[in-house]
């Protein structure tokens, strides 16, 4: 099962609807977002009838009305979520406690832990558990560029790819 993960898109919709049309072409079943989306209106790109929908609480997403918008078309977690996808076990977190994503890292309980909020994307396996952070919009202090990752469930690879 291809499984897509993205985070931060922070309101911005062209990339947003490039990152959907991405997940739409790769054939992904199943939509993860990490957080960060922000307002409804940019929540309902990610309606699609290609892939299920999963999104959990950033810390910019104080609209109530997100978990609505969510709720009409995929799943709002709240702040967190477990899901069991094809068999793996994945935490979703938003990301803004390093020490807590280290702890789902080294728990042993997940197959794959997903994050966002630092906009740096990355991948790193700790004991058979891997670690995704798609990235997130440009900022200094994170990517130059704009990604979003695949999860392949069957052999376990993660690409990234470079939407700007």
């Amino acid at each position: 099962m291809l499984v897509g993960v993205v985070s931060d898109t922070h309101d911005d919709l062209e990339r947003a609807e490039r990152a959907v049309a991405h997940f739409e072409d790769a054939g992904c079943e199943v939509v993860v977002h990490c957080g960060d989306v922000v307002a409804p209106f940019t929540a309902t790109v990610f309606e699609s009838d290609d892939f299920e929908f999963h999104a959990v609480r950033g810390n910019n997403d104080g609209e109530w009305a997100l978990q609505n918008a969510i709720g009409e078309f995929g799943e709002y977690h709240g702040e967190s979520a477990e899901l069991t996808l094809d068999g793996a076990e994945f935490a979703v977190y938003h990301g803004t406690s390093g020490a807590l994503v280290d702890a789902l890292l080294t728990c042993g309980d997940y197959d794959y832990v997903l994050h966002g909020h630092t906009h740096e994307h990355g991948h790193e396996e700790r004991n058979g558990t891997h670690r995704v952070n798609p990235g997130g919009l440009p900022f200094s202090a994170g990517d130059d560029r704009y990604h979003v990752a695949v999860i392949d469930t069957e052999s376990g690879d993660v690409t990234f790819t470079d939407l700007d």
